[in-house]
């Protein structure tokens, strides 16, 4: 038994959400971050790129932090290495947003914990655009 969420319930959380922030979304069309936001983009997602080092990414405006968004996410999608993850996770409890989604490859115990002690849904290790795909 898993303690994330089931294929079933990331389904059902991407079929009622409409706006992903995505932390460490790079410009450079060939990196993953680039690939899968665009995807999910394409989907009809808005996307916001969170990354103090770009201006703008697939057409819309960064911002440097999570603490720097103006509008409510329902996703926070994070690309950033797993030692990085607990510090995102300590912004992320600042915002309104119920979904902490790492990618791929990214876990981190502690940050899970965190989370979980302050209610939130934990995704992690699994990639946004594949669940979406697998639960169309």
């Amino acid at each position: 038994m898993s303690k994330y969420p089931s294929r079933e319930e990331i389904g059902q959380i991407l079929k009622n959400s409409k706006v992903i922030a995505v932390v460490g979304l790079s410009a450079d069309s060939s990196k993953t971050s680039y690939m899968v936001s665009k995807a999910m983009q394409d989907a009809g997602y808005k996307i916001i790129p969170v990354n103090p080092t770009v201006d703008t990414v697939l057409g819309e405006k960064a911002v440097p932090s999570l603490l720097d968004l103006k509008e409510k996410v329902d996703i926070v999608n994070v690309f950033r290495r797993p030692e990085h993850l607990l510090p995102v996770a300590e912004d992320f409890l600042k915002i309104d947003c119920d979904v902490f989604f790492a990618q791929l490859g990214i876990e981190n115990e502690e940050a899970y914990e965190l989370l979980k002690a302050n209610g939130k849904t934990v995704i992690m290790n699994r990639c946004i655009k594949v669940e979406h795909a697998m639960t169309r």
